[in-house]
């Protein structure tokens, strides 16, 4: 067990990231699934609201922390709301088009977000596009539209609700690395949830209707996994650039599609498991080079003081 936690201790910031992002979209494919069977019943828009809102309970603590503690802060408010109102809109988007087309597609579709948000981080945030990154975003991209080769050909709302929502994620995503400058991980998701309840408030009002006990258990289920799933996103973004985090996200249409298939009974094509196939083999690229690429400093390092030391 020392020699595991040695080995982890040395990986890189960007190989923590990845391991993070990885159990992250293990997450959000669970309220994926808890999303998918709520909203045959409940209207999105409420649905969405209700998870934000009971997603504030978890936070209780930290809300009455936040008070006493209040002193005139400079904390990032303008960039919070900002982030927030983005996040919102999408939110809706996104729980619209989860009612409408099947799991893989939805997640498929999302995937165009890694784009806006790879280029964005180069424009905004300074970061280097390296030549294996961009091919492994290209390379995930593609698998997604292997995977969503048929529905193309007629693009229904859901899909359009989707597509109007990926760039919208890419902002917020941006936003939330920016954030980690200054603020802890809580309070970027508290933020997040504050904002994104407000704005989904009034339309949730006008289309409420009192939920079901089975329904109220399970908007606690998927409040839960969206807030721990939010948590260790912001962790990966501490750690890790936003173009080497963004292919690992590919992973997750993996996860949808058999979510999809033995949940929701969404049987596969052979297209859907060729696109998985390169969603896979562009996730492990990017992981193996990003690890041998930190590997290389430490080496020098090692070699040089062994040099002096001789």
């Amino acid at each position: 067990m020392s020699k595991l936690n040695a080995i982890f201790a040395a990986s890189s910031g960007n190989a923590k990231g990845i391991a993070w992002m990885f159990l992250t979209g293990l997450i959000f494919v669970g309220v994926t699934g808890v999303v998918r069977h709520v909203g045959t019943t409940m209207h999105p828009v409420q649905l969405a609201f209700l998870r934000y809102a009971i997603a504030l309970l978890f936070f209780a603590p930290i809300i009455l922390r936040e008070i006493r503690n209040y002193r005139g802060r400079g904390r990032r408010y303008g960039l919070h709301a900002a982030r927030g109102i983005l996040h919102a809109v999408g939110v809706g988007l996104w729980f619209y088009a989860m009612t409408q087309i099947p799991v893989a597609e939805v997640t498929a579709l999302g995937f165009t977000a890694p784009i806006f948000a790879t280029i964005g981080a180069a424009m905004f945030l300074g970061e280097k596009l390296y030549m294996r990154r961009i091919s492994a975003v290209v390379l995930g991209f593609a698998g997604a539209l292997v995977i969503v080769r048929p529905g193309f050909q007629v693009i229904e709302l859901g899909a359009i609700a989707q597509l109007c929502a990926a760039p919208l994620f890419a902002a917020s995503l941006l936003m939330a690395k920016k954030l980690t400058e200054t603020e802890d991980n809580a309070i970027i998701v508290l933020s997040t949830g504050i904002f994104v309840t407000l704005v989904l408030l009034p339309p949730a009002i006008y289309v409420w209707r009192t939920p079901t006990m089975e329904e109220a258990i399970w908007l606690v289920v998927v409040a839960g996994l969206a807030t721990l799933g939010h948590l260790t996103m912001t962790q990966a973004f501490r750690l890790a650039e936003v173009t080497a985090l963004q292919p690992i996200t590919f992973l997750q249409l993996v996860w949808a599609t058999i979510l999809g298939f033995y949940v929701f009974g969404e049987e596969p094509d052979m297209w859907t498991w060729i696109g998985g196939g390169i969603i896979v083999v562009s996730a492990s690229y990017i992981a193996h080079r990003e690890a041998r690429a930190r590997k290389r400093p430490n080496q020098k390092r090692t070699d040089q003081k062994q040099t002096e030391g001789a």
